[in-house]
């Protein structure tokens, strides 16, 4: 690693906790600089927006997680793998919820500047696309999982709803009573289980 490589990650490592503990919008190139203990011209010498720094930061985490959990050897048949897949969302959830609450925010700052993500970010969601059909077609062909007509569109559908819900449960605070009351893991699980449900072969 070069030393250019090295402030590089430092930098971002640094934006990546202040977003964490206030939110994207709350930090400025100032506060990054002071807490990474260099001057604003430093940082701007290796991302020229605030924007560079955000997108930075995601690409690390989205790399992060992909590593962590997703990219990991499963073993078991087709329906097993698809299991472990969603249920990764779960252990992001308890684990590092922080995570859910920056792509929510991050989803919100591209909106805001009217941006769409780059492409190094949108090249890494295809990785977690590639890892759900290789487990949906090993258990086509293992007879664990059913065949459906548009796979990649489940795999949008299904993953679009449980990343907005994780999102939702991550930021939001109780609204109503229910909500209080409410378990979110559980809330989270139930939802993993209607998709794992659908995707299981009918026993006869």
């Amino acid at each position: 690693m070069t030393i250019k490589d090295a402030k590089l990650n430092f930098i971002t490592d640094v934006a990546a906790k202040l977003f964490f503990e206030k939110s994207i919008a709350a930090v400025t190139v100032k506060d990054i600089s002071l807490a990474a203990g260099v001057g604003e011209a430093t940082v701007y010498r290796y991302f020229t927006h605030k924007q560079n720094i955000v997108t930075a930061v995601a690409e690390k985490l989205q790399g992060e997680v992909y590593g962590g959990y997703f990219c990991k050897e499963r073993s078991g048949n087709g329906y097993e793998k698809l299991s472990a897949f969603y249920g990764n969302y779960l252990d992001i959830f308890n684990g590092h919820r922080e995570f859910y609450q920056f792509v929510g925010e991050f989803d919100s700052f591209l909106l805001a500047a009217n941006q769409t993500a780059p492409k190094a970010y949108s090249d890494g969601v295809t990785l977690f696309e590639e890892i759900f059909l290789a487990a949906y077609n090993e258990g086509v062909k293992d007879g664990s999982v059913r065949a459906l007509t548009d796979p990649e569109r489940f795999y949008f559908s299904t993953t679009h709803a449980l990343l907005e819900l994780c999102k939702k449960l991550a930021t939001e605070k109780a609204i109503v009573l229910q909500d209080i009351a409410a378990d979110k893991a559980e809330e989270i699980s139930e939802l993993i289980q209607v998709f794992l449900s659908y995707l299981a072969v009918p026993q006869a």
